[in-house]
């Protein structure tokens, strides 16, 4: 049976809601008040998903609060709305509008509701976040600092820095003690370090934006990453094969580490030794083998997984 999907539309202030393509519509508070009748509008209309755009932020309070009303809840990607009214001929665009072409979108796409992540889970990835923040923070005052003479911008960076080195040490010890409390991230954390090179950071990035790790394929978990190639062949022509889209924090921070383990481990030694002797891009063998430490690592967290299925 067909779904009854309403559009929500996300700005700072307002909520404007639409059953299907062309029913309904009704605006909203973007308060928890407002919320709270936008949920009783959707039981109302009998509706079954609500899909509203990732829209920087806004759409958090919105997304929360009608699941804990007990309306499943899903975001897409606004772009991928946008593209789609494009090729659907919709060129208009209002908050009313883009909130049925959101339900539309959905009903095509055949998008499905995902509940909120757990508290110890938002507060992992908040941590994770902020922490590399201040990390781009102190990166940049190291860069200013190498550029200056004066002896009161000097004392002036000097203590940022020492509040970004306090703030840092703080975030670690909060991301490890986080880490602790859960048996699955314990395991994870342990296992993930036992590759040489893999280290807290790229642990603590892993668990908290790739969730997901060990419950995909290594397809799934490359894809999702935006480590695996995308198809550009059409008739005789064979183009290249570029990696996009994906989470972009994690796959810089595998850039790096694969690096890393490159140096230790004689299994990516020898993988980088081969691509190179076959004449690929620099480009070309970065991504494979930080693809490849993807690979690995979701094989690990599998048989966690699986270890704690077991146990239980």
């Amino acid at each position: 049976m067909t779904k009854i999907i309403c559009g929500v539309d996300v700005s700072s202030r307002r909520l404007d809601a639409r059953v299907g393509r062309q029913g309904a519509v009704e605006r909203f508070e973007r308060t928890p008040a407002g919320i709270e009748a936008l949920a009783g509008f959707c039981k109302k209309h009998g509706v079954e998903l609500v899909v509203m755009e990732a829209t920087g932020g806004y759409e958090k309070l919105p997304f929360g609060l009608l699941w804990g009303q007990g309306v499943p809840t899903a975001i897409v990607n606004p772009r991928a709305v946008r593209r789609f009214a494009e090729a659907m001929g919709i060129l208009e665009k209002t908050d009313a509008i883009d909130a049925g072409v959101m339900a539309w979108f959905a009903k095509v796409k055949r998008i499905v509701a995902h509940p909120p992540a757990e508290a110890a889970q938002e507060r992992l990835q908040a941590l994770v976040r902020r922490l590399s923040q201040l990390t781009e923070l102190r990166t940049m005052q190291l860069n200013q600092r190498r550029l200056v003479s004066d002896r009161e911008t000097l004392a002036s960076i000097a203590e940022i820095l020492a509040v970004v080195a306090r703030q840092i040490r703080a975030l670690e010890a909060k991301i490890a003690a986080l880490i602790d409390t859960d048996e699955l991230w314990q395991k994870l954390n342990a296992t993930f370090r036992s590759i040489k090179g893999v280290a807290d950071r790229a642990v603590a990035r892993m668990m908290a934006e790739v969730p997901e790790v060990g419950t995909l394929s290594n397809k799934a978990i490359a894809k999702l990453v935006g480590l695996a190639p995308i198809a550009r062949d059409s008739g005789k022509i064979s183009g290249r094969r570029p990696i996009r889209g994906g989470r972009s924090a994690v796959r810089s921070t595998l850039f790096v580490v694969a690096e890393i383990v490159r140096r230790h481990d004689p299994d990516f030694a020898d993988f980088h030794r081969r691509l190179s002797k076959a004449g690929k891009p620099k480009l070309v063998i970065r991504i494979a083998l930080a693809r490849k430490l993807l690979v690995r690592l979701n094989a690990k967290a599998r048989d966690i997984r699986r270890e704690l299925a077991l146990a239980a």
